[in-house]
């Protein structure tokens, strides 16, 4: 599975980004979606899930200002960020759990810069 991420860029404190992420191949192995992120100096944090029923589950750092949607007809996902602040910024990554395919391994996309100025 293939997961391609766009959508990023540099937006002002206060403002709105929305990222899109592209899943092909064989998607069909696709359980849960998600999105992670990482900023300069630190480790790979989680954003949110959505599993393929669209149950999600928020970081507390952004809950009430980004939300997740899943488009399965057309294997997209898509984070609408709100209310970006500077702490947001970072390298953003899609991320796809293929349990549902014995001996597949989960994808990442190549991950789409998010840069909030403040």
């Amino acid at each position: 599975v293939q997961l391609v991420e766009s959508g990023g860029g540099l937006v002002q404190a206060g403002g709105s980004l929305r990222l899109s992420c592209a899943a092909s191949g064989d998607t069909i192995c696709i359980s849960a979606m998600g999105w992670y992120r990482q900023a300069p100096g630190k480790e790979r944090e989680l954003v949110v899930v959505i599993t393929s029923g669209g149950h999600t589950n928020y970081a507390d750092s952004v809950k009430g200002r980004f939300t997740i949607s899943r488009d399965n007809a057309e294997n997209t996902l898509y984070l609408q960020m709100n209310s970006l602040k500077a702490e947001d910024t970072a390298v953003y990554y899609c991320y796809a759990d293929l349990s549902k395919c014995s001996g597949y391994v989960n994808s990442w996309g190549q991950g789409t810069q998010v840069t909030v100025s403040s």
